[in-house]
């Protein structure tokens, strides 16, 4: 089944690309594998699937150690300082840093361990009060501190847009995002490059598409609804 699901997703990437006038190279799929088992992973690994995202470090750790090292695991969720330990070193790409405090606690294992680390602003572009992220007008600040941090590259911009019924209700709130991004592109600021935005779950993922995300982020649309039972 998720092999006929990704295929389908696929489908729809294209069409999407196809109506945006972009190529399909420019956007990154992740399939969303939290709670889903190593199983259902597996399936799609002879698809040519390698991007999977995951929302908890403990999840993505264990199925780190699980699969095949050339999947590219995507830390999708809000990270705690204390987890930075577990994930730097496994995550190909932190999406989810909305503070000073993370971007230097991540900095300082990287130091450590001596590796850079890529990761991605996580921005509240429509102000929920019940979503992480920091404000759009906040962002440009907050990279420019993050940017003096040894071992951390910021590569870009993440939203995780309102749950809506009409994709089309999103459409503005990534509108903004890729407004933003490029203007802080034409700022060049050391050590930024603002190549990524991620943006774009199951449900609005083409509208996304269409207004300039470069990865998407689809879970229920390739595994399926999850249980959280």
């Amino acid at each position: 089944m998720v092999v006929e699901n990704l295929a389908e997703v696929e489908k729809r990437v294209c069409a999407a690309c196809e109506r945006a006038g972009r190529d399909r190279s420019e956007v990154t799929l992740i399939a969303v594998s939290k709670t889903k088992p190593v199983s259902m992973i597996e399936e799609l690994l002879p698809a040519g699937m390698r991007d999977f995202g995951e929302n908890k470090v403990q999840e993505l750790c264990e199925k780190y150690e699980e699969l095949p090292k050339d999947i590219r695991w995507h830390l999708i969720g809000h990270l705690q300082r204390n987890k930075v330990k577990q994930v730097v070193g496994k995550a190909c790409l932190i999406h989810s840093v909305d503070s000073l405090r993370l971007a230097q606690a991540i900095s300082a294992e990287a130091v450590k361990r001596g590796c850079t680390v890529p990761v991605l602003i996580e921005v509240n572009v429509a102000g929920e009060e019940s979503k992480f992220g920091v404000s759009l007008e906040e962002t440009e600040g907050l990279i420019r501190e993050i940017a003096k941090l040894p071992a951390v590259s910021v590569q870009g911009l993440m939203t995780i847009a309102p749950f809506v019924t009409d994709p089309e209700e999103n459409r503005s709130h990534f509108a903004k995002l890729k407004k933003l991004c490029v203007d802080l592109k034409r700022k060049n600021i050391d050590n930024v490059t603002m190549n990524v935005l991620s943006m774009g779950m199951t449900g609005d993922y083409e509208v996304a598409i269409e207004e300039g995300a470069t990865m998407i982020r689809v879970g229920t649309g390739i595994f399926g609804e999850r249980n959280y039972s």
